[in-house]
């Protein structure tokens, strides 16, 4: 199984302390030593992987999991759809630390991605699985249980205005970012013209207040580190950049 030192596995109470968090969009083909070298080139906090617009089977993910925890770099994994909620504890079981749920509109669907996140009492996911981040099949389950609700880190990625308005509906208790979806984002602006967010910094700000009193932060695909002041500046904590050439 996949395993991270405390420092990694911090990544989660940094995130909701606010720190400002850095990661990088790699594939689940990238090679030990090009991650190596991307993680010393941020450096960076975590690593985001692709499962909704990218072919990616579970062994791969796995793979990359276990050669990612080798570096002590936290995954994060995008599932396919926002309909495949209900599936999330299962990519958690491949070693990932967290999950990104891309497309999220609803309240119900973030119920259903925190439930099936987080074990009982605080959810319903599934026991089981000896891939998964840092289990020791000596260890206690009561004490993973709650190591690992203090572990995992869970997304919901807004990508329309009618997100954004409901943002402050949609950071609920078990939520750790609510993350932007730029394109689609665009997309959702362009078709509402007359809407009062005009661009997608408009977004940006009025997430940042939403969730200024609440548990959940924002993070911003920012794309490079020459963006990256900018999106601090606005209030975003955690950003997502694209690797260096």
């Amino acid at each position: 199984m996949p395993l991270l030192s405390d420092q990694a596995t911090s990544l989660k109470k940094r995130i909701n302390a606010r720190e400002t968090i850095i990661g990088v969009t790699v594939p689940a083909e990238t090679s030990k030593d090009r991650l190596s070298a991307l993680r010393d080139s941020g450096p960076y906090d975590y690593v985001w992987v692709d499962g909704q617009h990218s072919p990616l089977s579970e062994e791969r993910l796995l793979s990359f999991c276990e050669l990612a925890a080798e570096l002590d770099l936290p995954v994060l994994f995008r599932i396919k759809h926002t309909r495949h909620t209900y599936l999330v504890g299962n990519m958690l079981d491949l070693g990932v630390s967290g999950i990104e749920v891309p497309q999220v509109e609803t309240e119900a669907t973030v119920d259903e991605g925190v439930a099936n996140f987080y074990y009982a009492p605080g959810g319903v996911r599934s026991w089981g699985g000896r891939f998964r981040l840092n289990w020791d099949p000596s260890g206690d389950h009561r004490e993973y249980r709650r190591w690992w609700a203090k572990t995992g880190v869970l997304w919901m990625q807004m990508e329309s205005v009618a997100s954004v308005t409901a943002a402050r509906q949609l950071a609920k208790s078990g939520v750790d970012c609510l993350s932007f979806g730029p394109m689609d984002l665009t997309l959702s602006l362009e078709s509402h013209p007359h809407h009062p967010f005009k661009t997608r910094d408009d977004c940006i700000q009025h997430t940042v207040e939403q969730l200024r009193d609440t548990d959940t932060t924002v993070c911003y695909r920012s794309g490079t580190p020459d963006t990256r002041q900018k999106y601090l500046d606005m209030g975003v904590t955690v950003l997502l950049e694209m690797p260096p050439a």
